[in-house]
């Protein structure tokens, strides 16, 4: 088989050229208009996911297109329409149906992150009024009931209740929500409103956990569709492709995918449980993944772990070593020669987008040298998220690419960097950039420089094609390989509940391909015996430490603690001059 790929080089940088393709999707302008598509798509299926007791099940897109249309019109009768209406669980079509329902009816989807505890759900949700939330059964007996009287959230819709749920007060069963809306839309009391306000607030996002740094985000209707067009023109997907969702959907990156997947047509398969993402691939044999850089390491590991177990890892590097040389006279054998190896993924695996933290170029290079194409994009949840991504056609290894239809970016700097080209930070501005800050007008202004162009903190520089690169970061945030983002500033709050510690800054150390997060620490020597020696306060610091884990999420775990005999270096208003601690 010829190849369909040109390998060349642009300076120091890898370019790989291939056909374009066909883009066949319909452009999209908001909610309304998505549910028009789907309607489109007739009887394809849609969805195949595990039921509860664990059985495939599938729903078309015309199913599915009246999944949502039910659950709005249940909305407007329950007069939820044009309310501030939070969705919790993992990833679901009722999930999804309630997403795109909200937003239709006017109202203001808050998506939530499902690893919160519920204090901090409670916290989050009063901060911004919501009136109402839909959650999944993990959740049952936790929110009805967790609420002060105070609390404007006063509707509570369990997807699937239990006895004792059914029980609390102003709970209402999503199912007795859908069959009410059935009933009117039956009678032809309710269709979908074609007039769709694209500028007003439309969805709320938190920028990260449950103190007062966390930040939410607002987003309209044409913020979130301008990026799921663009997703569709840029992106190499199609109608024919299979697609597994394994991202938690309440991330914007994961949900803008499955907005655009939903727009081509796509055949979407739900990953139940992240112990069974490679069982599954074998069972639904995707075409296309959406994943974080964690995925590909987990993916790239258990191929040569499998390889060293079989004692054919030196079959594989052999056959690399054939293929590319084969592939550099045009000849592509891949399919062949590494059938073993992709067969661990389904078997017809042809491309990954990859995005949410930085990717090892190395890892781009292996999986296309085996037969798998990955793209990275770069995005903030400020810009819904979508703002970079690698062309399918034009690649250029090592660039998150130019910037995607609905915006544009540039470089904030003066400075020429080691590459050649001017660093600084990298700056958007364009349909997909938010409304604000809710309720923050300081951190809103402060995100946008004078001419009105977005500030995302990143550092990068872009080449003279406009292909732009991701150098360093210039916020405090820092990005575990899995894509979250974590606020030092945080964990730093409740370290300063520890009496043993005077000050800290947490930062992120690089270990291998996993990022550990490390406690630097100025003990408050005042708490301490003088004869103690430093092992003996480290010992006890860790201790409190270990404790102070046990409340937070795994992800936000202090890994690793190191003392410092001296206070941090600070400004004039005493704060911690934070870039220079490493």
């Amino acid at each position: 088989m010829a190849t369909n790929e040109k390998i060349t080089m642009d300076g120091n940088v890898k370019l790989i050229t291939r056909p374009k393709t066909d883009r066949l999707y319909e452009r999209v302008l908001d909610a309304y208009d998505l549910c028009r598509i789907l309607a489109k798509h007739g009887d394809k299926t849609a969805f195949t996911y595990y039921d509860k007791s664990k059985k495939l099940y599938s729903i078309s897109y015309v199913r599915f297109y009246n999944r949502i249309v039910r659950t709005a019109a249940g909305l407007v009768k329950h007069g939820l329409a044009g309310k501030k209406i939070a969705l919790i669980g993992e990833t679901s079509t009722s999930w999804l149906a309630s997403y795109l329902a909200v937003l239709v009816t006017g109202g203001i989807v808050i998506p939530m992150d499902k690893e919160l505890d519920i204090k901090a759900i409670v916290g989050l949700l009063d901060s911004v009024d919501a009136d109402a939330i839909i959650y999944a059964d993990h959740f049952n007996g936790k929110l009805a009931g967790a609420f002060g009287e105070n609390s404007t959230v006063k509707t509570f819709l369990p997807i699937d209740p239990d006895e004792a749920e059914l029980k609390r007060e102003g709970v209402i069963p999503y199912r007795t929500l859908r069959a009410d809306g059935k009933a009117d839309v039956d009678a032809g009391l309710f269709k979908l409103s074609p007039k769709q306000d694209r500028e007003k607030l439309s969805e709320m996002l938190f920028t990260s956990g449950t103190t007062g740094t966390s930040k939410c985000v607002m987003l309209c209707q044409k913020n979130v569709f301008s990026v799921v067009t663009s997703a569709c023109e840029s992106v190499d997907f199609n109608p024919n492709d299979v697609l597994v969702s394994v991202l938690p959907v309440h991330h914007t990156y994961e949900l803008a995918v499955l907005l655009a997947a939903m727009d081509y047509g796509t055949h979407i398969c739900i990953n139940d449980s992240l112990t069974k993402v490679l069982k599954n691939f074998q069972t639904f044999k995707p075409t296309g993944l959406v994943l974080v850089p964690l995925f590909v390491y987990t993916m790239y590991k258990k191929i040569w772990a499998e390889a060293k177990k079989t004692g054919r890892d030196k079959k594989l590097k052999l056959g690399l070593s054939a293929s590319n040389a084969l592939r550099k006279v045009g000849i592509d054998k891949r399919a062949e020669l590494f059938k073993d190896v992709t067969n661990a993924f389904g078997g017809r695996l042809e491309k990954i987008i990859c995005g949410g933290a930085a990717l090892n170029p190395k890892m781009i290079e292996f999986f296309g040298d085996i037969g798998i194409n990955i793209y990275e994009g770069f995005g903030i949840t400020e810009c819904a998220p979508l703002t970079f991504v690698s062309p399918y056609y034009a690649q250029k290894v090592g660039s998150v690419g130019p910037a995607v239809p609905c915006c544009q970016g540039r470089i904030d700097g003066e400075a020429f960097g080691p590459h050649g080209y001017i660093e600084g930070e990298i700056q958007i501005k364009g349909d997909n950039v938010m409304l604000g800050y809710y309720n923050n007008p300081a951190a809103t202004a402060d995100a946008f420089t004078e001419d009105g162009w977005f500030r995302t903190g990143d550092m990068g520089y872009m080449d003279k094609d406009g292909y732009f690169y991701i150098t360093g970061r210039l916020k405090s945030v820092i990005v575990l390989e899995n894509g979250k983002n974590i606020f030092p500033e945080e964990i730093e709050e409740y370290l300063a509940d520890i009496e043993l510690i005077a000050e800290s800054v947490v930062v992120g150390r690089q270990n291998g391909s996993t990022v550990n997060l490390v406690a630097i620490v100025y003990p408050d020597l005042t708490k301490f015996a003088p004869n103690q020696s430093e092992s003996e306060i480290l010992e006890a610091i860790e201790k409190a430490i270990n404790q102070m884990n046990k409340r937070l999420p795994s992800h936000k775990q202090i890994k690793k603690v190191e003392l410092r005999d001296t206070e941090f270096e600070k400004t004039t208003s005493k704060k911690i001059k934070r870039h220079l601690v490493k």
